[in-house]
């Protein structure tokens, strides 16, 4: 496929995404969609493959989703290149040793901008010192070729951590950098240059904000550590663990003193500001929800969206900052929310460019 062709393609199915997405919010109308392209290549920072074992041969595999057929995978063009390049290395260094390649059945790859990867070695039996050994040899040798890599074990209720489980991932957002600690099998934006420019949208839409802001569904951390310059403080709720210990790793690391990261759900955080539980958790972290300021609220819930309890507190803020991975999910919140509130800006992530998947983000204005 040529360069051109490849653009030709990539440029129609982004058009025919914009087109559906316009058609779905018509009722709302909204302003001009504002589109955010993709790298047309290398542009997944995860990846996931299945192993195949023929023989002396070892080579990934995945599966056509139509037909379920396997077929074999030696590049990967839509992950990033360090995955496509550790690849065929890391399949050749494992293959000769009994310890590393027995009973393997899948590997999974987490890669930054800034060059780290995370490889996840799965298995189908216990991993005994044995296996640690050759491990740290293989880490050991592929990092002599120039990659900085971390390895981890995994098998039934076991994991073996060599050395470390997470990236430090380093995004380039409005003239800075900012620092995000990403661990395995956690949540993170897979296509890293798109959410650069998800950040950075969002920031803009912030830009000439009063008072504080109240986040939910915090993750690590992504957006709330990005929009806390502008704002005098940043309170944000997470539910998983995992994200809320990354989340107060990635304050320290950014060095930002306006963020307060709080481990509740969102229903539950509704329940507190509306009075209907106290929760001590709150009272143990010193947060006196009283004296936030907050005029704008920022969602970014899962792909079911948020339930009709959070849409209705959320209404409560002049202004709301919504980015949904699912589209359909949004515009059913929509239906409550447009009641007090207009689209002021409406914008597309391609951050799965060639699938069905669509990313939208919008800026909520009370009427």
């Amino acid at each position: 496929m040529t360069g051109e062709m490849s653009a030709v393609t990539y440029q129609s199915q982004l058009d025919e995404k914009s087109q559906r997405l316009s058609a779905l919010f018509a009722q709302y109308q909204a302003p001009e969609l504002e589109v955010f392209t993709s790298p047309e290549q290398h542009y997944r920072m995860r990846a996931e493959f299945r192993v195949w074992h023929e023989g002396d041969d070892l080579y990934y595999i995945m599966f056509d989703q139509k037909t379920k057929q396997k077929y074999r995978v030696d590049q990967f063009p839509a992950a990033s290149r360090l995955i496509n390049d550790l690849m065929p290395l890391l399949t050749d260094a494992i293959k000769p040793i009994k310890a590393l390649r027995h009973k393997l059945f899948q590997v999974d790859f987490l890669s930054t901008l800034s060059g780290e990867v995370l490889v996840s070695l799965l298995y189908h039996r216990q991993l005994d010192e044995e296996w640690e050994k050759e491990a740290r040899a293989l880490k050991q040798r592929l990092n002599d070729e120039g990659f900085n890599l971390d390895l981890i074990g995994r098998a039934r209720k076991q994991k073996i951590v060599i050395d470390r489980e997470f990236v430090v991932e380093k995004l380039s957002v409005d003239n800075s950098t900012l620092v995000y600690q990403q661990v395995e099998n956690s949540f993170t934006q897979p296509n890293a240059t798109v959410a650069q420019k998800m950040l950075e949208w969002a920031i803009d839409c912030t830009r000439e904000s009063e008072g504080d802001l109240l986040e939910l569904y915090c993750g690590n951390g992504n957006f709330s550590l990005a929009l806390a310059r502008n704002f005098d403080r940043v309170l944000a709720t997470e539910v998983a663990k995992p994200s809320v210990d990354s989340a107060q790793y990635n304050i320290a690391a950014n060095q930002i003193d306006n963020v307060q990261i709080i481990r509740m759900s969102a229903e539950e955080f509704t329940e507190a500001m509306e009075g209907v539980r106290e929760f001590r958790r709150l009272a143990d972290s010193g947060i006196d929800l009283k004296s936030y300021n907050c005029n704008t609220i920022f969602v970014d819930p899962p792909r079911a969206g948020m339930d009709e309890g959070t849409c209705r507190m959320v209404q409560g803020y002049d202004r709301i900052l919504y980015i949904s991975c699912n589209p359909e999910t949004l515009k059913e919140n929509m239906e409550i929310l447009s009641e007090t509130h207009r689209v002021s800006r409406f914008a597309l992530f391609d951050q799965f460019p060639f699938t069905h998947h669509t990313e939208a983000g919008v800026l909520l204005e009370r009427k």
